[in-house]
């Protein structure tokens, strides 16, 4: 069976379940594990993502006003990979390439095409089983969940008792975005109270002043699609705001960076990891942070 991923989540879930060698292409996002990047590249963005976080808003939503593609799709690549599954999203426009961008191609396309809808932890889960169900690894697909409910059943242990402290992760820095889909519930089991976001619902843009009202005790800045590098270059914007060095997560230093590309962002496999972070940065494990992966501001 051949296989081609155009979400990163896809691949995760793919290689999770043992599939990583049939993966014959992917999307310019995929790069975990790290054998995928040796794959063809199918998609790629049709603005300047090295713009700031502002300029990259305003040509997403600029795009989109206009009807215009954010990402464009090498259908002819794709066409000549001759993959039995395409695995694909129709979850969020803006994030990756989704089934939208596929669409007036279908019919050149023979192979199955699997769309990824996640905006829970059970609705990852769920996707989860449908890729096993797609490519035949269904019981690989229910020893993953076993296993991860494991997992997730200890960091509940671990936290089971302790002060809540209440959080704010922020997914965009210029305009602010509150994390919403599975951010809320990973904050949750993390042992935090999660403010702001609503868990299930896309993130939304939020002005300053819900923020500075919320003043929460934590504040996690994990970006979509940026790693903790750029993540760190980027929050010099939020020195601007006003306000912002009275909060109380500022005040206190507990405001933490974390990488919202590899680990935050993404509904896949990476996510129970996710919740492993927010843990540590919330109540301390007696382990020293990878500072690759998150760091204090």
């Amino acid at each position: 069976m051949k296989i081609v991923s155009l979400l990163s989540a896809g691949t995760e879930i793919l290689c999770a379940l043992g599939a990583g060698a049939n993966l014959v292409g992917r999307s310019h996002e995929c790069d975990y594990p790290p054998m995928v990047k040796s794959l063809p590249v199918i998609t790629r963005p049709t603005f300047d993502i090295t713009m700031s976080s502002r300029d990259i808003d305003a040509a997403v939503r600029g795009r989109l006003a206009s009807g215009e593609a954010l990402y464009h799709v090498d259908i002819q690549l794709l066409e000549s990979l001759q993959p039995d599954v395409i695995i694909t999203q129709s979850h969020c426009v803006v994030c990756a390439a989704g089934d939208h961008d596929l669409a007036q191609h279908c019919q050149r396309l023979s192979g199955q095409i699997v769309s990824l809808k996640a905006g829970t932890l059970a609705e990852i889960q769920r996707d989860v089983r449908r890729v096993g169900n797609a490519i035949g690894k269904q019981i690989e697909a229910q020893r993953y969940l076993e296993a991860d409910a494991l997992r997730r059943a200890e960091i509940a242990r671990s936290v089971a008792g302790r002060p809540q402290p209440s959080v704010v992760v922020l997914e965009w820095l210029d305009p602010l975005f509150a994390m919403g889909n599975w951010g809320p519930e990973m904050v949750e089991l993390a042992g935090g109270v999660c403010l702001l976001g609503c868990a299930g619902k896309h993130s939304a843009a939020i002005d300053p002043e819900p923020l500075l009202k919320a003043d929460p005790d934590i504040i996690i800045i994990a970006p979509c699609g940026f790693d903790i590098h750029r993540t760190r270059r980027e929050s010099q914007v939020l020195q601007h705001i006003p306000g912002w060095t009275q909060l109380r997560a500022v005040h206190n230093g507990s405001v933490f960076f974390a990488d919202g590309n590899r680990y935050f962002n993404r509904s896949g496999t990476s996510i129970t990891d996710s919740i492993e972070i927010i843990t540590q940065i919330l109540h301390g494990s007696g382990k020293s942070p990878n500072h690759e992966i998150w760091q204090a501001a």
